[in-house]
């Protein structure tokens, strides 16, 4: 049996991600979570960012042929059993990353779709978002849109989201563009934070006690990370979706109590905080 095929080789999953200099959130926060669940973690970074936890400074986008060149360089070496997308940052990146979707070279898509920051400023043009809905999404075994980005995605106010049913009645109107699960997360709704799941199988609410704390940035990566690590593990997609949840819950609670930075610091992806 060859090396690459050992029984305790772990398996690689692939990030496709904005970086964030103050390793919160992006490919640094995917890398922690991969790390977290035992999962060789590799990137393609599509933008770096000039960020810490208070501020974004400055963003440079990569040039779409660089960030093709990583991905292909990655896939050609190694065996990636699930990939994620984060920030793709330009309707050519997405395209890219849908061409190379469409050419089945990206297995167990998970797709997080980055198009609007926190303080509702858009980061995607609507040619892109029109790009993610028909190209990119149909490939994805599972989509991850917090609030913002499903109401981009549904062409709905955010406001007419704002219940449980909304949301998943948006689930199954971006499932139906091809994606196998569709989550949106509902965050701060209320005192429960509430995630509806749209599947073959219907639609589930999960749910989680809301963690009151100011660190919880990059919880969106942290969870589309993690589902992309639990499908490498083999886990189905509810299971994959589940375990993400509570890894994600466990993080915010480890990490609620820190002082990192002036603003949003990031979560406790390797549970210290448990740790004796």
């Amino acid at each position: 049996m060859s090396p690459t095929h050992r029984p305790d080789t772990p398996p690689v999953a692939l990030s496709i991600a904005g970086s964030d200099s103050g390793g919160g959130a992006g490919a640094q926060a995917d890398l922690k979570t991969f790390a977290a669940h035992r999962v060789h973690g590799t990137t393609a970074l599509t933008a770096i960012t000039a960020q810490s936890t208070a501020a974004v400074r400055g963003v440079v986008v990569l040039e779409p042929d660089f960030v093709r060149l990583q991905i292909e360089t990655v896939l050609d070496d190694l065996s990636v059993r699930s990939v994620k997308t984060g920030m793709l940052a330009t309707r050519a990146i997405v395209d890219l990353v849908a061409d190379l979707a469409a050419a089945g070279r990206l297995p167990q898509l998970v797709v997080d779709p980055v198009l609007v920051s926190s303080s509702g400023h858009p980061l995607m043009d609507p040619d892109g978002i029109e790009a993610y809905l028909t190209r990119l999404i149909p490939h994805a075994v599972v989509v991850t849109p917090n609030l913002r980005e499903a109401a981009a995605l549904t062409r709905t106010p955010v406001e007419d989201l704002l219940s449980v049913p909304a949301m998943g009645a948006a689930a199954e109107q971006i499932r139906s563009h091809g994606a196998t699960y569709v989550v949106v997360k509902g965050g701060h709704l209320s005192d429960m934070a509430h995630d509806v799941v749209a599947g073959p199988e219907g639609t589930t609410v999960l749910e989680a006690t809301r963690i009151d704390t100011r660190n919880d940035h990059g919880t969106g990566c942290s969870l589309s990370a993690a589902i992309a690590a639990n499908l490498a593990l083999g886990a189905d997609g509810p299971t994959a979706i589940s375990r993400a949840k509570a890894f994600v819950a466990r993080g915010l609670a480890g990490g609620a109590s820190w002082t990192l930075g002036a603003g949003h610091g990031p979560i406790d992806h390797f549970g210290w905080s448990a740790s004796p």
